[in-house]
């Protein structure tokens, strides 16, 4: 009976076992005495400059600090900044009410180069410091980006999530910094994760692609949030009303093909006049009775106007809400500009993302999207694009050393006529329009590991003649056959994949006993090297275009990325300069074995420059 006895666990073996199976309840249920963050003794209210001198000196003698901050608000750009709290050593911290102005010893901290800076999302920490005069410079450590290298799956890195993953420390001990105590504590757990993450990261040869790329990035982020991007709502008002007058012609259209009127939004009106009223055939049920979805209504409209009328609703509703609609209502008024939010930590890939609003998803096709993209307006001169020709193509090409691919791309040939040549069996010159449409959606395809039965969807001909074209590819170039298996056998045999510049996925999907989601685990093994790396390259970019532009003062401004494109906003007297500074260095900042080109576009609108 002796040896059933409960006894304590093994606090540290424990703590360390749930950390590794992501086990969050159970860390937080894990005694808070055995694990709790230790106390700080020595957290103190400075108010006023001349209580500063003890923690700058301590500072700089540790040449390393980590800043915590108290906002009235979200996003930075529209936040006002309360308190900083200020951790140097474990222990040791101090809080600061913010003055106006700052204290210069503090100034001095900021701005010098020697001095490490750690923070959790430091993108927006310079922001809000900016405002109060406080000028960040030199290294940067940023504790949440470091989270999301280590894992990139996860889609939350708060600091409290953070901290239970790699300190046990529970949730509810990452307080709101309400208090100077609670602030002071969130700026110590930042430093304690910034003395973990390095030999972590170093582990995973993660450290390069930390120091070299993503930190460097931050300021460059934080920039171009503050720069903003002009609408013209007057543009997007006026095209409001358009679609209103549209969508009222267009549903009286449906009331007619339905025979009468009926909630064009309710799935179960709609499935009672398709399916029983129009006797169209139900494709696929769900719970609740015959799905109305996109995918079935696609499929019913070869056989009826209704179901087609019904998806053109559907778009010009869902453009007038999410855009037309939306996005007079996020002009900051004391800019006159949207301020997206540009986030490093969202996408597996490596991918850079936008939010509030999303502008990486304006949309582009359609009658629609060109004149949604004419209300961005350059308030200054005109907006320049620098766009990357085809370079996840590129990069495969890189990769799989394919000499057919190599060849075309180092001869300067269009790629997709060159594939629609091999698999429709026919001469360069009669290659059709329609035929390097086919071939471009299989050359972007196979980076996507499709399948023959998804390619025959998206062509709209059948699977045997989906896999006749896939087969015929794979045929010609067979050095990208070869990549795709051994690219599939690395990544089953380690678990994971890597960039050119050692970003790392894992993909556990791969060793499931499930078809289905080892398919999908296979498509994320072939995507990710090359998605990752394109994504890798233009962050490269974006860090050396910004330096130059600092360096030679130039006016214009970079203002947004969206996946391979850069876009600038820059005065008629620097385009000439803009146009070939993007090139040179986007054309040249990494060396592939076959060449990166850059497609530049100049227009007075977001609309013009494609």
């Amino acid at each position: 009976p002796e040896r059933f006895r409960a006894r304590p666990p093994d606090w540290e073996s424990l703590t360390a076992l749930c950390r590794a199976l992501e086990f969050s309840t159970l860390l937080q249920e894990i005694s808070l005495g055995e694990r709790s963050l230790p106390q700080p003794s020595q957290h103190r209210e400075i108010a006023v400059i001349s209580e500063m001198g003890e923690a700058i000196d301590a500072i700089k003698r540790s040449r390393k600090v980590a800043i915590a901050l108290r906002t009235t608000a979200d996003p930075p750009i529209k936040a006002t900044l309360s308190a900083i709290a200020l951790s140097w050593e474990r222990g040791k911290a101090c809080y600061l009410p913010v003055l106006s102005p700052m204290p210069p010893e503090l100034a001095a901290i900021f701005e010098s180069e020697s001095v490490l800076k750690c923070g959790h999302d430091l993108k927006g920490a310079l922001l809000l410091l900016e405002k109060c005069g406080l000028a960040c410079r030199g290294p940067l450590f940023d504790t949440m980006i470091a989270s999301y290298l280590l894992n990139p799956e996860q889609q939350d890195h708060a600091l409290e999530r953070v901290a239970l993953a790699h300190l046990s420390i529970a949730p509810e001990e990452v307080t709101t910094g309400e208090t100077p105590f609670d602030l002071c504590g969130q700026a110590e757990i930042i430093l304690q994760l910034s003395e973990r993450f390095p030999d972590l990261l170093s582990s995973h040869s993660l450290l390069s692609l930390f120091y070299d790329m993503e930190m460097p990035l931050v300021p460059v982020l934080a920039r171009i949030e503050q720069n903003g991007i002009k609408i013209d709502v007057s543009r997007l008002t006026s095209m409001s009303k358009e679609i209103d007058a549209r969508l009222s012609t267009l549903t009286e259209r449906i009331y007619h093909l339905a025979g009468s009127p009926f909630n064009i939004n309710s799935p179960k009106q709609l499935a009672e006049i398709l399916f029983e009223q129009l006797h169209l055939p139900p494709i696929r049920k769900t719970k609740t009775g015959y799905s109305t979805d996109e995918d079935v209504l696609t499929q019913l409209a070869a056989m009826h106007e209704l179901p087609s009328e019904i998806l053109n609703a559907r778009q010009l509703t869902k453009l007038k809400s999410t855009y037309i609609d939306a996005l007079p209502k996020l002009v900051f008024p004391k800019t006159g500009r949207i301020h997206t939010q540009m986030n490093q930590t969202i996408t597996a890939t490596g991918r850079l993302s936008s939010k509030e609003p999303n502008l990486q998803n304006i949309p582009i096709r359609g009658d629609l999207g060109p004149k949604i993209r004419s209300a961005f307006i350059a308030e200054e001169g005109v907006f320049l694009s620098a766009d990357y020709n085809q370079i996840e193509l590129r990069i495969l090409a890189h990769m799989s050393e394919d000499p057919h691919l190599m060849e075309a791309f180092q001869q300067g040939e269009d790629i997709h006529a060159q594939t629609a040549a091999q698999i429709f069996g026919l001469r360069g010159e009669d290659v059709t329009s329609e035929m390097r449409r086919v071939a471009k959606m299989v050359n972007f395809g196979v980076l996507y590991g499709i399948s023959p039965f998804g390619l025959s969807v998206n062509l709209g001909v059948s699977q045997m003649e989906a896999k006749r074209y896939i087969d015929r590819y794979f045929a010609h170039y067979q050095g990208v056959r070869q990549f795709i298996d051994q690219t599939l056998e690395v990544a089953t045999r380690q678990g994971y994949v890597t960039t050119l510049f050692q970003r790392r996925r894992e993909i556990p999907e791969l060793s499931s006993k499930n078809r289905n989601t080892r398919g999908a685990g296979e498509r994320l093994a072939i995507n990710t090297p090359i998605q990752g790396s394109a994504a890798d390259i233009i962050k490269l970019a974006m860090i050396a275009i910004d330096k130059r532009m600092r360096e030679e003062a130039v006016s214009a401004k970079m203002i947004l990325q969206v996946h391979d494109e850069l876009i600038f906003e820059v005065p008629e007297m620097e385009i000439t300069l803009l146009k070939e500074m993007a090139t040179q260095i986007m054309e040249g900042v990494v060396a592939l074995k076959i060449p990166l080109k850059v497609d530049v576009g100049i227009g007075k609108n977001w609309g013009e420059i494609h």
